[in-house]
């Protein structure tokens, strides 16, 4: 299993969207999501270019994009029940074999606009 480092920018995009979706939908909607995060996170660092997971040149130099609903199957019962996850995850594989998170980000965004990692050098 791969290492997974969130940039800071990451923790943050979580940490809104998470009090966003405690705010709008309650405690157990915001549950559901965060453990259907928590899968995608985990089927990332188990398998960094999974099925699902897509290049993104025109993002930067190898980042990748994986969404929320391909980990749909991996968080048993009620408690991952989330009808259609709206996020993605920006991410890109370092050299070390760490998978580096940089932005999980709304689909409806337009990515050039907020895909930046926390290195400027590497676009």
């Amino acid at each position: 299993m791969a290492r997974l480092r969130l940039s800071a920018a990451a923790q943050t995009d979580i940490l809104g969207l998470l009090v966003w979706s405690d705010e709008r939908f309650g405690e157990a909607a915001r549950t559901r999501y965060e453990a259907r995060l928590v899968a995608a996170l985990a089927d990332l660092a188990a398998e960094p270019d999974r099925p699902g997971s897509l290049p993104r040149p025109e993002l930067g130099n190898g980042i990748r994009s994986y969404h929320l609903h391909h980990s749909r199957t991996r968080v048993p019962g009620k408690r991952g029940a989330v009808r259609r996850p709206r996020h993605l995850v920006l991410y890109r594989i370092e050299r070390s074999g760490t998978v580096e998170v940089g932005r999980v980000l709304h689909d409806a965004m337009e990515l050039e606009r907020h895909a930046l990692f926390d290195h400027p050098e590497d676009r």
